[in-house]
């Protein structure tokens, strides 16, 4: 009988052992250390993208050197300036830069005038350059003929075997100057109130033609036109 019971205090012993180690364990589950709540962490303390990634967005990407990323993550991109892709400009207002830069009709004044001394059949058509960089024109100025607002249907003829890339610079303020001869054989034709004139038919829409009086009107019979040239003189011997 002693044996018995020293093996049931021993069991018993083992028994309470063992309870204290279970509800040991089942404390650890309420009262260890605070677990972090995903819901409960504020959109502030999670970290800023570093703009190297890519904005939400169909398409969208980003450059860190073009762009920010803000406090919300959102990438904000600055456009570069134009002219800033690293090439110097150089000299703008030369003859190389008029070669490789055709005029454009909003920077350009276009006149015609009856110079004094010159055959009643001929006019002058001057193109004044007023950007503030050079520019290149073709060899001639594209010259049509109107009376009481409509087209007559005759063009003045032009050197051939000519046109294609600019071919005559003109500077910021510098002008062109091309010579037209409405009747150079005296011969009967319409007579013409008006030139059409397109400055530059290679490189300029009809659209940026225009329409100028001839303050004397003359008959057009198989008109010429002249190369550009830098004064009235050149331009007459121009044909």
């Amino acid at each position: 009988m002693r044996t018995y019971r020293l093996r049931t205090a021993a069991l018993a012993t083992a028994t309470a052992g063992l309870a204290l180690a279970l509800t040991a364990c089942g404390g650890s589950d309420s009262a260890g250390g605070p677990t972090a709540n995903p819901a409960a962490t504020k959109s502030g303390d999670k970290p800023v993208s570093s703009g190297t990634g890519t904005p939400s967005g169909e398409g969208a990407s980003a450059t860190p050197s073009a762009g920010k990323v803000t406090g919300t993550g959102t990438v904000t991109v600055t456009p570069a300036k134009a002219g800033s892709g690293g090439k110097g400009t150089g000299d703008t207002t030369g003859d190389s830069y008029a070669y490789t830069h055709p005029c454009s009709a909003r920077n350009l004044t276009v006149k015609v005038t009856s110079p004094k001394g010159t055959p009643a059949t001929v006019r002058v058509i001057t193109v004044t350059n007023n950007g503030s960089t050079s520019c290149g024109l073709d060899y001639f100025p594209t010259v049509g003929f109107s009376a009481k607002g409509g087209a007559l249907g005759l063009q003045a003829t032009a050197p051939g075997g000519l046109g294609g890339a600019p071919a005559y610079p003109v500077h910021p303020g510098g002008t062109a100057y091309a010579a037209v001869d409405l009747n150079p054989s005296g011969g009967n034709g319409p007579v013409a109130d008006e030139v059409n004139v397109l400055a530059d038919k290679e490189h300029m829409p009809n659209a940026d033609g225009v329409s100028l009086p001839l303050a004397k009107p003359g008959s057009v019979a198989n008109p010429k036109v002249g190369l550009y040239r830098t004064n009235t003189r050149d331009a007459l011997s121009a044909f």
